[in-house]
């Protein structure tokens, strides 16, 4: 992607790179943060899809926690079939229509839903064919290992990736809004360019705070 000069005096736009599911709850919030971050600072975000169905492969889980696997290919298909068609600059709208509806509005995941999420980001119905083919998984499983191969086999979504430093995080609630948004995104970037640095971790006491 080409960049614009920065005028004297301007700073230059910082692109991040998102890759996320719509079903993850965290990753939800992240992404809301960082559409904060945006009207902040001087930040654009670039959207990628990654996937917990493919995460998840081959790992001992519960029968409740499969089904829900299951479930979650339909969103993340869809999110490809739609940046495959129109580019991936529609990923953004695509991705909060899904999740409003998901996460704000506990609406059911199924493929009714789906296809309102669509109608909501002005995008074709058809698109919702892809929900539940296999056409798009190559495509899919490519750009989830594209954020595994950032951050590790060991972490899960979302990956954020700004100006060479990815990491998995941040997992925070509720989402931080207006300059609590920008300290946060300073202080994240701080930390994930110290060389070396690798973790910070505390056993989470609250659910998903979604408003």
């Amino acid at each position: 992607m080409t960049q614009s000069p920065a005028q004297p005096g301007e700073q230059e736009t910082t692109y991040a790179d998102m890759w996320f599911d719509p079903a993850c709850p965290w990753a939800w919030i992240t992404s809301r943060w960082l559409v904060e971050v945006e009207k902040v600072r001087k930040v654009s975000v670039r959207w990628h899809v990654m996937s917990l169905g493919v995460l998840n492969e081959g790992r001992d889980l519960s029968e409740q926690y499969k089904e829900s696997l299951a479930r979650s290919w339909q969103a993340v298909r869809v999110c490809v079939a739609a940046e495959q068609r129109f580019g991936p600059e529609v990923l953004g709208g695509l991705y909060t229509a899904l999740g409003t509806r998901f996460h704000n509005n506990a609406e059911p995941r199924t493929l009714d839903t789906v296809r309102a999420a669509l109608a909501d980001a002005g995008l074709p119905a058809d698109l919702a064919d892809a929900a539940d083919s296999t056409e798009y998984d190559e495509a899919l499983r490519a750009s989830h290992a594209e954020a595994m191969k950032l951050v590790g086999e060991d972490v899960g979504t979302p990956v954020v990736q700004v100006e060479g430093a990815s990491f998995f995080g941040p997992v925070v609630t509720p989402v931080p809004r207006g300059e609590d948004a920008g300290k946060l995104w300073d202080g994240v970037r701080l930390v994930a360019g110290t060389d070396g640095f690798f973790e910070l971790k505390r056993t989470r006491t609250r659910d998903p705070i979604f408003d």
